[in-house]
């Protein structure tokens, strides 16, 4: 296991550090898919308690990263492809929301202008490390989902997004960076900006689909 990526916690709030710890280790493979999550290991690596690492698993848990086998014993969540085509159909229902609800805003430059900002970002990142480029990616979408200001939509795609990181992570970077073009998150804006729900919705759908068929192929 990769020590390092679960070693040098602060004191403002164990809890919170080890769950950013323990989803990053994960997310980034330090944590490989399928591995025995062993309590006395990690709380010793973390230098927390048992209790306090509990508490972080749990939650790890309900964000789809831990799954609980034979007996309760946790270990890190393996994706099959229906899982993958599975998150990507509800990100697909949760971003089409979001996109409708985008053009029927009766103001939508700013919208626009926001989506595009996030867009240079992603430009920037295509010369930088392959987690710039997901979190670049991933902040597109997430920036879809807050502008539309229903919380509740904001909620459900954050909850998907440690499953997300997951797919990623089960394809390799070679299939990830293929997600993560940026002409065809020009074509979501586009899109957006025309005001035509349909196209919007049809747009998000393309790109979700193509995105779980490159995941798993």
């Amino acid at each position: 296991m990769a020590a390092a990526a679960l070693l040098g916690l602060e004191k403002k709030s164990l809890r919170e550090q080890a769950l950013a710890a323990l989803r990053t280790a994960i997310t980034s493979g330090a944590l490989e898919p399928g591995r025995h999550l062993v309590e006395t290991e990690l709380s010793e690596m973390l230098q927390i308690s048992r209790g306090t690492l509990r508490e972080a698993l749990r939650q790890l848990q309900q964000e789809g990263l831990v799954s609980a086998g034979a007996r309760g014993r946790l270990s890190v969540r393996h994706l099959d492809a229906k899982e993958i085509r599975d998150i990507y159909s509800v990100r697909a229902a949760l971003e089409s929301l979001a996109a409708r609800t985008l053009c029927e805003l009766p103001d939508r430059q700013h919208v626009i202008g926001s989506l595009r900002t996030a867009i240079q970002a992603m430009e920037a990142a295509t010369h930088g490390t392959m987690e710039e480029r997901v979190e670049s990616d991933l902040d597109f979408h997430r920036t879809m989902c807050r502008l539309t200001g229903n919380e509740t939509l904001l909620h459900s795609w954050e909850s998907l997004e440690g499953s997300i990181r997951m797919s990623i992570m089960f394809a390799g970077p070679d299939k990830g960076v293929r997600n993560m073009s940026v002409d065809r998150h020009n074509d979501i804006v586009a899109a957006i900006e025309t005001g035509d729900a349909i196209l919007a919705r049809d747009t998000i759908r393309e790109h979700m689909d193509s995105a779980a068929a490159i995941l798993v192929a």
